[in-house]
């Protein structure tokens, strides 16, 4: 993922903050041969050089009905820790785009939670109204802040949002002239 090779490049200069950006807040069915359609899109994506792994969606799970269950998850693994987060961030996102699993379903959100190697009970953090409150409150300061899709990216003290996945160097250079602008 781009956004982690950063981190690892500039070390501690960069910090990413990982926000809730829903695309589709309400559950809303589709069906899977429209969701299999959709997901070609991906390929554009997925030819990037320094892309992650894209999969036209081939199984028969899902399709995932809206954005807020692993949204949820992610919240309820980073109260376990910032490395507990990294690691279902991770997860989700391969179960996702690479094994194309129903990330809305909450058998698989529990198998993942397990595949990662979080503690079972805890996995019950999902039901925490302060979860939510907070997936709300990131997505509706991103809604005002002009975001409209994902990936999208803010600097800390920039009120203008990087929309789309760019290339790695794009991203490399936006860092570098912000943070040579600091100096």
């Amino acid at each position: 993922m781009r956004l982690r090779r950063l981190e690892e490049e500039f070390g501690d200069r960069v910090v990413v903050d990982w926000r809730s950006f829903l695309l589709r807040p309400q559950p809303q069915p589709r069906s899977l041969e429209d969701f299999r359609t959709y997901t070609r899109s991906w390929r554009r994506p997925a030819a990037d050089e320094d892309a992650g792994t894209f999969r036209v969606w081939a199984t028969d799970a899902g399709p995932p009905t809206h954005s807020v269950p692993p949204h949820l998850v992610a919240k309820a693994a980073a109260t376990l820790g910032a490395d507990a987060f990294e690691r279902m961030h991770a997860a989700l996102l391969a179960a996702y785009f690479a094994d194309n699993r129903d990330i809305t379903d909450p058998g698989t959100l529990q198998s993942i939670w397990a595949e990662v190697g979080l503690p079972g009970p805890e996995f019950d953090r999902i039901a925490d109204p302060a979860l939510l409150d907070r997936v709300i409150a990131e997505h509706n300061e991103a809604v005002q802040a002009g975001i409209t899709g994902v990936p999208a990216a803010m600097l800390a003290g920039n009120d203008t949002p990087i929309s789309g996945a760019l290339p790695l160097a794009s991203y490399r250079r936006w860092i570098e002239r912000a943070l040579g602008a600091a100096s």
